[in-house]
């Protein structure tokens, strides 16, 4: 029986009801100024606040606690170690001194860097995080930290991320100040990153090698039956995986995730959970421990939780939909469009500056989504096309073309509206019908960026967006701070911002091929693939955004660059060598033996005195002969391409092999291979098929 759920809630968590109720009143003022300020912290408060952390860690059943961190793997890390300190009567104390919860020392050397560091230079530094509340989480203390090398380079997504979120601060600050916000201290990016998932029978997935190795489906037919009738969306849950999102759910209130809503999504066996808005910093690390957590539960209930973006052919894949804000400190939301024509213009200047930051820095925002799973997402039915453009609706779109020409809008309701300075029309909170096609549309006070893939850290998306917008704001309150004539500048700086940059503004459908044509003569990026993509990272533009705000160096950058590439041709390397291990140990043995076994029942027929046909015998093994000899053809070719990629020293090269040349060899062999699925008995395929694994959650 669940607990009180406002009990239960954050109970795991050293929030700020827990610092105001166990820390001394100057400590937590110490603190929260640190927290809402970014001011420095001493190590006589840190010890204080160190003290009470591990007496209620302690209280709560934990023994130990770490430094958590995410490294440049994308996934999360942590090293832990004992409250225990020695006495001198030969036994212990528990300990935790200010010093350890500020920083730590984990061993670097494993971690990616990107040739920040060489192999031999081990040092890394974890420091604390105290935006991020610390956790208890398997009886352990976790603090969230940043993490960096031993010369300064952030070797995480932590830190800049935090890095960015101090950018768009300060300059969406200078934007507020000119709309008379004088009250507001600090604005937040705010997130809501809705999860997509898989979930199938442990006993049925632990048979497939491809998921064990890969998370996806290297082989497989389409089922009869997979998601074309829409009954799984938004179906009644099955009663296992209720279960194991009751559970879920009571792990991440405890932790003080907000986590709001679960349903099933379109492909079978496919599901959802979203949280509530919080800090971009929070929605981030919130996120990391919403997706381990998915995975250690849906063992318990003997399922497996996929988080590929693809993991099966045929059926949609899954994305991480990243719902992105700013707000004040004052709960402004500053993409509300608000109620008054003041609020309005505010509302028109953020909106103005998102539009600009988007089509300025198409390239990052696709990088930011680049991977070797999501590529194979991109662009199918359930996931926006690989060109970047923005969903508007038809109210802001006609309230952006009048303002550019100087002329009336008219809107819905046939009224009449002026577009000047300072008096537009009220647009209503949800002005805009959802386009699931887009990869960048606004969705009444926010915009969803669709594009991030399931098992992405949304830390990348965030730090472009933030970036970019911090330095469209940092351009427009120069202008703006200067002028004379405010309300003229304004109005004069949003039409040219409207005219410049309405090309990547596109409200229709996004799978149209029609839409591939246009993008291409508005002169919109087309980037297909990762390393199409991450060919522009180390472009100079994007080099001097990221300098200029403090959120990356040009080394990190190139160490960025390298990781992208390694991490891709490392993915693709594994899943090559899974298709040509299980086509030469089980695929091609099984099709050779049932092919023997069509053969033998064909000479045993025509021996037989009794005149029988053995058509069907001889044309299924003749069928099955000729595709066996493709998938051994394929896989030989496959096997040699693999060998061939190993040697290759150039990191950008080695990728594009992988890319040009290994993928389209992967399917090439996997076409025959389905082709002997589909025509061999259940019995003597070696894997449980699609409708084994897409159904195997029955009860």
């Amino acid at each position: 029986m669940m607990k009180n759920i406002p009990e239960l809630f954050g109970s795991m968590c050293f929030n700020e009801a827990v610092m105001k109720e166990r820390l001394p009143e100057k400590t937590y003022k110490a603190l929260k100024k640190t927290i809402d300020e970014n001011a420095p912290l001493s190590e006589d408060i840190a010890s204080v606040v160190a003290d009470a952390m591990k007496d209620w860690a302690i209280e709560n059943g934990a023994v130990y606690y770490t430094h958590w961190f995410q490294p440049l793997t994308g996934a999360t890390a942590e090293k832990h170690d004992a409250f225990i300190a020695p006495a001198a009567d030969g036994k212990v104390i528990m300990e935790f001194s200010g010093k350890e919860l500020i920083k730590g020392e984990p061993d670097a050397s494993s971690f990616p860097s990107g040739g920040l560091r060489t192999t031999c230079e081990a040092r890394g530094y974890t420091a604390w995080d105290p935006t991020s509340y610390a956790f208890i989480k398997n009886g352990v203390l976790c603090i969230p930290t940043a993490f960096c090398s031993f010369g300064g380079h952030a070797l995480d997504k932590k830190t800049p991320l935090l890095r960015s979120m101090e950018a768009v601060s300060k300059q969406a600050l200078r934007i507020v100040k000119l709309f008379g916000l004088t009250d507001v201290k600090k604005i937040e990016s705010t997130v809501g990153a809705e999860q997509e998932y898989f979930l199938i029978d442990k006993e049925a997935a632990f048979k497939r090698k491809d998921i064990i190795y890969t998370g996806r489906t290297l082989f497989g037919s389409n089922p009869p039956k997979g998601q074309e009738l829409d009954d799984h969306y938004f179906g009644s849950l099955k009663s296992r995986v209720s279960a194991f999102m009751g559970e879920v759910n009571e792990e991440l209130w405890k932790l003080g995730i907000m986590a709001k809503t679960k349903h099933n999504e379109v492909a079978p066996a496919q599901h959802e959970l979203a949280p509530i808005f919080v800090s971009t910093n929070l929605a981030t690390d919130q996120n990391q421990i919403t997706m381990e957590i998915m995975k250690k539960v849906a063992l318990k209930h003997n399922m497996v939780c996929l988080l590929h973006e693809k993991p099966f052919a045929g059926v949609n894949g899954s994305g991480k939909h990243n719902n992105w804000s700013l707000s004040t400190d004052t709960g402004v939301n500053l993409l509300n469009p608000g109620k008054t024509p003041s609020e309005n213009m505010q509302f028109l200047v953020f909106l103005c500056a998102v539009i600009k930051a988007v089509d300025e820095y198409q390239d990052l925002l696709r990088i930011s989504a680049a991977s070797a799973g999501n590529d194979h997402r991109l662009g199918a039915d359930e996931a926006p096309p690989a060109v970047i453009s923005m969903f508007l609706g038809d109210d802001l779109d006609g309230v952006l073309a009048a303002l550019e020409k100087d002329e009336h809008y008219v809107d819905k309701e046939g009224v009449k509206m002026d577009t000047g300075p300072m008096v537009l029309p009220n647009l209503p909170k949800d002005n805009t019908d959802r386009n699931r096609t887009s990869p960048f549309a606004f969705t009444g006070n926010k915009f969803e960026f669709r594009m991030v893939g399931s098992n992405q850290s949304i830390a990348d998306a965030n730090i472009v967006i933030n970036t970019a917008v911090a330095k469209v704001l940092d351009g427009f309150a120069g202008v703006l701070e200067q002028a004379e004539d405010f309300d003229a500048a304004l109005h004069t700086l949003l039409k040219q911002t409207i005219r410049a940059h309405k090309r990547i503004i596109f409200n229709g459908n996004g799978y149209d091929d029609a839409w591939q044509k246009e993008a291409q003569k508005r002169g919109l990026l087309n980037l297909k693939t990762t390393v199409d993509a991450v060919e522009h990272l180390l472009d100079e533009k994007n080099i001097a955004l990221y300098e200029k705000y403090g959120v990356y160096t040009r080394e990190e950058l190139e160490a960025n660059y390298d990781i992208y590439l390694e991490n891709y041709s490392k993915i693709i390397h594994i899943e090559a060598s899974s298709m040509v291990k299980m086509s030469q140990k089980e695929i091609i043995p099984m099709s050779i033996e049932y092919v023997k076994d069509l053969c033998e029942a064909s000479n045993i027929k025509k021996q037989s005195s009794a005149a029988v046909s053995t058509f069907a015998e001889d044309d299924l093994a003749k069928k099955l002969s000729a595709q066996t000899e493709l998938v051994y053809k394929a896989t030989e070719a496959l096997e040699e391409a693999v060998h061939k990629a190993e040697k290759m020293d150039d990191i950008h090269a080695q990728a594009r092999f992988y890319c040009d040349t290994i993928l389209p060899l992967m399917k090439a062999l996997r076409k025959p291979a389905d082709v002997i699925e589909f025509s061999c008995p259940r019995y003597r395929w070696p894997y449980p098929t699609y409708g084994d694994l897409l159904l195997s959650v029955k009860e």
